[in-house]
Formats: C-alpha cells, structure tokens, sequence
C-alpha cells in the first residue's frame, strides 16, 4: 500500500514545482496595518539588514510584519532544517490536517519573494553570533521551544517513559529523531492537561489505517501496526474547568472510531474558582459541558476495543518499577476554593507499561545568547534582548515562544511579533542599532558556500514541496513526508 505508481526518479524529477487561514490573514494584516510606517534615518546605512533565527511561525510573521514597516529593509530568514513552519510541520499531529493548512498563509507570505529563506544553517554550529553582527544590523532569534520540560518525580526516567515533544516529533516525521519508537505497553500513562496529551492519546489509541489519509511517515504507519496499546490513562493534577483542552479538540476525541472515553463521576468537582472559569470563558464552559456529558454515558455503551480514560484532581508522584516503567503513583488532589489544588495524601497505583509526560515544552539555551534557566526563554523586554544586568543588548530580539514561553495560540504569535517588530523600528529611529560592516547581501552566501554548508533556498522548498506531493499523489493522499535529512537537503539543491 506504500509502492508509488512510479519510481521515485520520476517523481523526483516531476518535483520540478481551522478555518485558521482567513483568521490569520486577517490577524496578520491588522497587526500590519497598526504598524507606523518609518523611514530610517539619515546617516543610517541603508537597506537596513536584519537576520531572522527560525522559520516557524513566530519568525515568518515577525519578517512580513518588519517588511511592511515602512523601512527599508533587506530581511534573511535562516532555519536550521531543510524545510520551513517549524512547529506547525513537525509539532501538529497528522490527523489535524485543518491545523496544518495555516501553511498555507506562511507560504504566501514566502512565495512573494522579498524576504530570502536560508535552511538547514543551524545557529550556533554554521553561524555565530559574530558571524550574524558582520552582516547585519539587527538579528531577531525565533527558534521556539522544543524540548519537554521537566518532571521532577521519582522513577521519570526509567526505560519506558518518553517525552511528549520526542513522541510527536517522532510521528510527524522529523529529520532529527530516530525512526523507530518502542512501542510495546498495552496500558499507557500520560501526564498533563492540555491538546499534546490529547493528541499523544489520540494517537496512540487511533487505528493506524485511519491515518492512511494523512501524511503520516511510511516508517510510522508500519510501527503503529504492531501497536498492543489498549488503554491510555491521561491524569490531570486540576479539576475539569482547569483543564487547558480546546473544545474542538477534545470533542473530536470522542469521535475517534474504535476509541472510548473513559471519565470518572467523583473526579469531578467544581469550587467557587471553577464556577467562576466557566461563568467567564466561553472555551471553558464548553470543555466542562463535553466532560460532563460523558459521565452520563451507561457502562454498556463503551463497546471499542481502545480506551482513553480521563483522571481529574490526580497529581502524579512516581513511576514505579525495576529496570522498566511498571506503574505511577498519582495523589488525589482537592480544589482550595480558587482553582489551585492541594494534595490529600490519598494515593493511587495504577498498573501500566509506559509513561509520556505532556507537561509544556522548554527552549533551549544559544551560543552568545543570554539565557533564563528557569523559564526556558532569552530574558527579554517586551522583545528587546536583555542581559545579565538587565541591560538591553542593542541589535538582538526575540520574538514567539523563546520571547515569552510556550503557550498561547497562532494569534499570541502575532502579536508577539508585532510588538517585537514596534520597539526595533523605534530603536531604528533612534539610530541605537549597531551598523554592520558587510553590506552585501551576496557575502552570507559566499560565507556558507566557502564553510560547506548545504544551504537551502525558498525555491528548494517549493522542489521538495512538489515532490512530497507527487508522492502522496500516487497513492491517493495530499503528501507524504520525506523524512531523512540527507534526503531532503539532496531534494531540495536539485
């Protein structure tokens, strides 16, 4: 079911070319359109050369946002894969297509032409940051937050228990993770909650050939096969209208085929915090309402071979077992009056084979970069790069999850871009930014071809777009995914 109607030469050689999309064309134009125009200043170099570090969302809104300015600006746009929207292809599980198609408005943004995109140029190993000072006046760092952030219990790092963002950058595909994944527990823990824990359930629950639409990796496809899983326990420390669950997502989990859910009448409780979430926030009533009519659910109606068990008020205190994950210890919790929790001392052992923790993602350090251990970003004001002392670093920003930490949607990113983007263009008029030496924007290229560095362009993009088309065309699916980055690097130069 994997074999294309024709070779991968031809293919190759054929490769030669929600609802998020209007609300987030609209959200990217109104934040434009509140930009004031600026010119820079006399005695400032002109154009103005700014390097964007990351080709996710939060990097590509902050280019368009910074290129309407007014400024006359030359923008690069560097991303240390070969491919382009960070997150969004490789932090979006692949039956989210809907999701997914916000691509498209960053490939608009792209496609016109007046900001270059440079991949597979890792910051840190191909470039440093003197390297980036040489060449341009302003550097903005978007590199998100990819790896999971911690768990300090007992036991967390037994064999057997994973973190969430590897899990999903397992399924979707990405270049630098392994291919295989050690799927083997029949009952799985996950910890955490918010839409990564439903979507690590969803996915290790849902039939594998209700994937074959979507453009999930062969390699994938074959390991969920042999899946045994037949219960996934997610256990959240707060009650039901704490939950940080999108209503969308978590009503479609319960249209999963073959895949019940499973809630517990005592889990829930409701304090005078609770009544007041859902009295304020559409979102939250609507995430209550769904939970509570499953607990109305007969024991006769859950009949699927697959089950998602959903556990309130369990705080999770260890992972038990010898040489592997044998189990977790949850504590119940009980509400304090204002949505926050305290422990009962009553506690729970539940029998299961693997743990995933889904508790936030975390960024991670840079080379010359201040860096806040604790939170996980690059300490910054409202953009602005600080250091130790709290000074401004003149010429670094940040902007999206490595500005503010990982939460908020697709519209915090654009705002969050948008003020970043504010304070450098006042920054520009001020005539603060330092001016860098080499003007020409051909010598970065001339710099990376003399280092050997496979560089990737927007035009690679678009062949290696063409091409994971032409596969999924040939078996009856919107793309299939190249994953190796060899591979894609190899696509992508021709």
């Amino acid at each position: 079911m994997w074999t294309p109607l024709v070779s991968s030469r031809d293919l190759r050689a054929l490769a030669v070319h929600w609802m998020a999309i209007p609300v987030a064309l609209r959200g990217l134009s109104a934040a434009c359109a509140c930009m004031t125009r600026r010119e820079v200043p006399p005695g400032v170099s002109t154009p103005l050369r700014v390097a964007i570090v990351g080709a996710g969302p939060a990097g590509i809104y902050a280019a368009d946002i910074l290129s309407k300015t007014g400024i006359d600006v030359s923008i690069d746009l560097f991303e240390r894969l070969p491919a382009p929207f960070g997150l969004v292809r490789y932090g979006v599980a692949p039956d989210h297509p809907r999701i997914k198609q916000i691509i498209v408005a960053l490939h608009k943004v792209l496609q016109r032409g007046d900001i270059r995109l440079l991949g597979n140029v890792e910051y840190g190993v191909d470039l440093k940051l003197d390297d980036l000072r040489q060449y341009y006046d302003a550097v903005i760092f978007s590199t998100g937050s990819i790896r999971d952030a911690a768990l300090p219990i007992p036991g967390i790092d037994r064999p057997g228990s994973f973190g969430a963002a590897d899990f999903v950058s397992w399924y979707d595909g990405h270049p630098d993770v392994p291919r295989t994944w050690p799927l083997e527990a029949t009952q799985v823990a996950v910890f955490g909650a918010g839409n990564v824990a439903l979507d690590v359930a969803r996915m290790l629950t849902k039939h594998p050939e209700d994937l074959l639409p979507t453009e999930i990796p062969p390699n994938v496809y074959e390991i969920l096969q042999r899946n045994p899983v037949t219960d996934v326990h997610i256990f959240a420390r707060r009650g039901p209208a704490q939950v940080k669950f999108s209503p969308l997502e978590l009503r479609e989990l319960g249209h999963v085929p073959d895949v019940d859910i499973v809630v517990y009448p005592e889990d829930f409780e409701f304090d005078e915090g609770s009544m007041e979430a859902i009295r304020s926030s559409n979102q939250t009533k609507q995430v209550v309402k769904t939970l509570t009519d499953w607990t109305l659910r007969e024991p006769e109606e859950l009949t699927a071979s697959r089950r998602i068990h959903l556990h309130f008020l369990h705080r999770p205190v260890a992972v038990t077992g010898e040489d592997h994950v044998q189990g977790v210890r949850t504590e119940r919790t009980a509400l304090n009056g204002d949505g926050t929790t305290s422990g009962t001392g009553e506690f729970h052992d539940w029998d299961v084979q693997a743990v995933y923790r889904a508790v936030g993602y975390f960024g991670s350090p840079l080379v010359d970069i201040p860096f806040d251990d604790v939170r996980g970003v690059i300490p910054n004001e409202e953009g602005r790069v600080v250091d130790l002392d709290g000074r401004p670093v003149a010429g670094i920003y940040a902007t999206g999850w490595i500005k503010r930490g990982p939460v908020g949607l697709i519209g915090h990113t654009k705002s969050d871009a948008s003020e970043t983007i504010r304070h450098l263009a006042e920054d520009v008029d001020a005539g603060v930014l330092p001016t860098a030496p080499e003007r020409d924007p051909q010598a970065i290229i001339d710099l990376l071809r003399g280092a050997g560095v496979p560089y990737t362009s927007w035009e690679g993009w678009e062949l290696l777009d063409a091409y994971e088309q032409s596969l999924g065309q040939a078996q009856g699916r919107a793309r299939v995914k190249v994953v190796p980055r060899d591979e894609m690097t190899e696509i992508s130069r021709g």
